[in-house]
């Protein structure tokens, strides 16, 4: 199996960082299939655009600010063995980066998560609040699924912008925090970004829907939305939230077969090394 480029350790004692494919959409309802391409699409494309080749010498097209850190590529796993994998790899104190696979896969690596170092403190990036709650185990019950193991009052969703009712009223009901793109626009990305940190608390999980992104910049997602954030606004976000610390991150939606030149697929590696090289660890 290929293995996305940034891994640059064979050792998985010596990593910081381990990425983990999970290609799975048993429980998307999405009209657009293939999420569970992702895993092997991203590690492909990070390999073809974001590294360079002279003289037999391969380097990376890395970012601009941070450090290199470890980083470990386990590869593919099944729904099933997320407890397992995920217990080995946080009773090993390392920061686990998931790629999906439908958003669903979100609620069982935080229950898992929420077992080994209790309740985390979310950041949820999403078009759509996956706060259904009149069904369950599925892409947009998420949140709701996962409020047992989630410090609500310190936890947050960005990029939200195409609610149900349903959503709407339990947003209300549970008082989660919701930025929508025209409060970044009204507010400036600097603003957003303090409040964000000033809101969080210990044991910060990311989980990236990119159909946050406004389609214009990542057209291959299963849901796509119009007047989404910019790639530069959520990885400047991304940016500030991993400079506090995370303990985890994942990435999930991406749909390679309704991509267009692979660009949602490039947009996610480049996410995972924004996150990689600005995070200063975990914070618990």
């Amino acid at each position: 199996m290929e293995k996305i480029c940034w891994a640059n350790t064979d050792n998985f004692d010596d990593t910081e960082f381990v990425v983990i494919g999970i290609p799975d959409e048993s429980q998307s309802h999405a009209l657009r299939k293939g999420t569970a391409e992702a895993p092997f699409k991203i590690r492909q494309i990070s390999n073809l655009r974001d590294t360079y080749e002279r003289n037999g010498i391969i380097s990376f097209g890395r970012p601009f600010k941070g450090t290199e850190k470890k980083v470990y590529d386990i590869g593919n796993i099944d729904r099933y063995q997320i407890p397992d994998t995920f217990d080995k790899i946080l009773t090993s104190s390392k920061i686990p980066i998931s790629i999906g696979g439908d958003h669903s896969i979100t609620r069982q690596i935080i229950q898992t998560m929420a077992k080994k170092i209790g309740k985390v403190s979310l950041v949820y990036f999403d078009a759509h609040p996956d706060f259904v709650s009149s069904t369950t185990n599925y892409y947009g019950s998420v949140v709701n699924d996962m409020l047992s193991n989630i410090e609500i009052a310190s936890s947050i969703e960005i990029g939200i912008r195409t609610p149900e009712q349903e959503e709407l009223n339990n947003i209300q009901k549970h008082n989660l925090e919701v930025i929508t793109p025209f409060d970044i626009k009204e507010k400036g990305i600097q603003q957003v970004a303090n409040s964000i940190l000033e809101k969080l608390g210990e044991n910060v999980y990311v989980s990236f829907d990119m159909d946050c992104i406004d389609p214009a910049h990542a057209p291959g997602v299963s849901v796509p939305v119009p007047l989404g954030l910019t790639d530069t606004e959520a990885v400047y976000l991304l940016q500030k939230i991993a400079q506090k610390g995370i303990v985890g991150m994942d990435i999930m939606e991406v749909c390679p077969s309704f991509d267009v030149k692979d660009r949602t697929s490039h947009l996610a590696s480049r996410i995972i090394a924004e996150v990689i090289y600005s995070s200063r660890g975990k914070t618990a």
